[in-house]
């Protein structure tokens, strides 16, 4: 008689453990190949969304997924309990998201992280600035653009980067800048959508730099009155892909295409045949893109899937009536980026910037007769000059930069006068070592295999005036 009941009891824990195996499979959402995108109710304003709220512009959006092995399926939207969120960012085992929201209308912009397979969400940020664009870095941590100023459309957006439980918050750009849209590429370096204020026109351009901030530098720029509007996507082929737009546009544009090893040098616009505007594109595993597009002013933007080897759209995903589509991605398992080593050390105050020759050029010709006459540099901060500074008969200069202090460099010639414009913002992190091969030069180009005569010598202190720098300590002498 016992036995039997042993044998019951074993048939029902069995039957019981089987049941909640299958019901928790039945709950379990499928995940690999689904699509996710933000869908954008009332008029989109402008193409980075990012812009938009951070200048105070309404946004209703929320975040769907759609499986396309089921045809005609629609949208099941993963964000019903915010008043509006998108961005939506896949981790690089397919199982967790990360986008910015807000909770109510009216709150600020944060960033949150939702389980794919459950739908629970976790918090990552609770500041009182708005956080737009997240992404993941390549040691489990997160990084994303924080308010930091009013004007937004034009400054004020900053990289900082988190534990994904928003612990050890900490800010890795330092230039006047305004940064959004971050990527991260295979090679572990970030790749983001940079507008450079203090340019013409306000320059929109890429600027690639290491998750600790370190190496910011230009990585492309749009060919003669365009400009990158949207993320940069590393495709399986090597190339960048992006929506790109006329300067005075906000509304659209076209998918192009850069090469990894060649980006100032290799523009390549893939939808120049189409009629009509791309705003968001994102590359499958498969060889094709998902593209965001509209033929005309009157439709809503719909998805698709884009053939970049024949250049045209090859079909039709979804579209509505009631939305826009945008911020596109997969959710497609993918090998996690490199991660780089830090060479920041908070326990030191300056970073080292070496120049091989400030004669080196690449501009036109009126003003390269001039700059083979350079004998100094100008360094200018952002409230006042930081000093005046010889350089070597090759053209080199040797400078020690106060940490996370933005300046600019200006070449002026043996009679005074500046020659050309000041270079970009740079900045060094503690500790970091910069080298740049001129002051004008293609930022492609390999430096001489020689050794400049200022590094040969110490390294000029910046600003001038302080005779000395007492490394890991907090004071100045």
């Amino acid at each position: 008689m016992n036995r039997i009941r042993i044998i019951v009891i074993y048939i029902i824990i069995s039957a019981f453990g089987f049941s909640v195996i299958l019901l928790s499979s039945c709950r379990r959402k499928p995940l690999e190949g689904m699509i996710v995108f933000t869908q954008v109710s009332g008029k989109l304003q402008h193409i980075n969304l990012a812009a938009q709220g951070a200048a105070g512009q309404s946004i209703q959006a929320r975040i769907a997924t759609l499986n396309t092995d089921k045809p005609g399926s629609q949208p099941d939207v993963l964000t019903e309990g915010f008043y509006s969120a998108r961005s939506p960012e896949i981790s690089c085992d397919g199982e967790m998201m990360l986008f910015t929201a807000q909770q109510k209308e009216g709150d600020n912009w944060q960033i949150w992280e939702m389980n794919l397979s459950n739908s629970k969400l976790t918090r990552v940020t609770s500041i009182p600035e708005n956080c737009f664009d997240p992404a993941y870095l390549p040691d489990g941590r997160v990084i994303f653009s924080k308010q930091t100023g009013k004007d937004n459309l034009n400054s004020g957006l900053t990289l900082f980067r988190c534990n994904p439980d928003g612990s050890d918050l900490k800010q890795i750009t330092y230039n006047p800048y305004c940064y959004s849209s971050a990527t991260v590429l295979n090679d572990g370096r970030v790749l983001a959508l940079c507008r450079q204020p203090d340019s013409a026109n306000g320059e929109d351009v890429f600027m690639v730099l290491r998750p600790d901030g370190t190496k910011n530098e230009l990585f492309y720029s749009g060919t003669q009155g365009t400009r990158p509007v949207t993320l940069g996507w590393e495709t399986m082929t090597g190339t960048i892909i992006f929506i790109e737009t006329a300067r005075d546009r906000t509304d659209g544009g076209d998918i192009i295409s850069i090469s990894y090893n060649r980006p100032l040098h290799s523009h390549h616009n893939l939808s120049s045949e189409i009629e009509g505007n791309f705003i968001s594109v994102f590359p499958l595993k498969s060889g094709k893109y998902l593209v965001s597009y509209r033929k005309s002013e009157s439709d809503r933007y719909g998805l698709y899937e884009f053939d970049p080897e024949n250049k045209v759209l090859s079909k039709s995903v979804y579209s509505s009536n009631e939305f826009d589509i945008a911020d596109i991605v997969a959710v497609e398992k993918h090998e996690r980026a490199k991660k780089l080593p830090s060479e920041v050390d908070m326990g030191v105050k300056t970073g080292l910037l070496l120049c091989q020759n400030a004669n080196l050029h690449d501009i036109n010709e009126s003003i390269s007769a001039k700059l083979a006459g350079v004998n100094k540099i100008r360094i200018i901060g952002k409230d006042s000059a930081l000093g005046e500074i010889d350089v070597e008969k090759d053209g080199s200069f040797y400078l020690k930069v106060i940490a996370d202090t933005p300046f600019q460099i200006q070449t002026v010639d043996d009679k005074g006068n500046v020659v050309g414009d000041p270079c970009g913002w740079i900045y060094l992190r503690p500790n970091e070592r910069r080298g740049c091969v001129g002051c004008h030069e293609d930022h492609e180009l390999v430096p001489e295999n020689k050794v400049p005569l200022a590094v040969k010598m110490a390294p000029v202190n910046v600003p001038v005036h302080i005779s000395n720098v007492l490394e890991k300590k907090v004071s100045l002498e």
